[in-house]
């Protein structure tokens, strides 16, 4: 029984950090696997799955080992007319990872966390955007959204935030 416990004890511990960066390389596999970003040019994409909801996928820059985007549904928070649920995404080509820089659901990050949080906060505040995002990628896969759904929405300005209502499509616009 004492080498069983003594066994255990020696069983390495990961930290909140290391299980963070193991939730950035787990979405950047789930998001590469749905949409291959790195190979969309910058742009406004909508993919119209079988849960009925548009979503938007903006390509906002593509640069050597990142690809910045944002992901969203066509709809608004009807209090503040923000993309909601929404998130700002960071894929790091060189170390396959993906972080969610931010995340709009029905609360900004200073109304969680505060303006000035502590280390140990800003870190668990990371955990939460980036599980939300393992389960939002997760729902989006079952939905049958994916790169073959995806379709390139034109909008006067390349560099403009997408205006979702504009990329609502219907089953005849595919």
């Amino acid at each position: 029984m004492a080498e069983v416990l003594a066994r255990v004890a020696r069983l390495p511990r990961i930290g909140r950090f290391g299980w963070l960066m193991g939730l950035y390389a787990e979405n950047y596999r789930k998001l590469v696997r749905l949409f291959e970003p790195a190979d969309l040019v910058a742009g406004n994409y909508v993919s119209q799955g079988t849960d009925g909801l548009a979503l938007c996928l903006h390509v906002i820059e593509q640069h050597r080992y990142t690809v910045e985007l944002r992901m969203t549904y066509a709809l608004r928070d009807p209090v503040t007319g923000e993309p909601d649920p929404s998130a700002f995404l960071r894929l790091y080509r060189d170390a396959r990872q993906v972080e969610a820089t931010h995340c709009y659901i029905g609360r900004r990050w200073q109304d969680v966390i505060g303006m000035y949080p502590p280390p140990a906060e800003v870190i668990g505040h990371r955990l939460r955007m980036n599980t939300f995002l393992g389960k939002w990628l997760d729902y989006l896969a079952e939905r049958g959204h994916g790169v073959a759904t995806l379709v390139r929405v034109e909008n006067d300005s390349a560099a403009a935030e997408p205006d979702v209502k504009a990329l609502t499509l219907t089953s005849t616009d595919r």
